[in-house]
C-alpha cells in the first residue's frame, strides 16, 4: 500500500488491506510516498494506492471483496 501520515483514507484502506492478508496468509509492505520525490508526483492524487505483486490493484478506496478476488485468482493461476 501506497500512502501518507494523516490520511483518514490510508488508515481505513490499511486495517481492509491487513484484514485480508491475515486471512489469506500474505506479506503486506507499506511505503510513504512522501519519502520519494518520484512517489509524491505520481501518486499524490491517488492515495492510498494498493498494488498487488506491484502491479497498481485499486486507488482511494479498498474495496474487501474484490481485493480478496485478486489474490485467490493470482494464486490460482501459480
Amino acid at each position: 500500500m501506497l500512502g501518507k501520515p494523516g490520511c483518514h483514507l490510508c488508515d481505513d484502506a490499511r486495517a481492509i488491506i491487513e484484514r485480508v492478508a491475515a486471512e489469506l496468509d500474505v506479506r503486506v509492505e507499506e511505503r510513504d510516498i512522501t519519502a520519494s520525490e518520484e512517489d509524491t508526483r505520481l501518486y499524490w492524487e491517488q492515495i492510498p494506492v494498493t498494488l498487488i505483486n506491484g502491479v497498481q490493484h485499486d486507488f482511494w478506496r479498498v474495496d474487501e471483496n474484490r481485493l480478496r478476488a485478486a489474490i485467490t485468482e493470482l494464486r490460482a493461476r501459480r
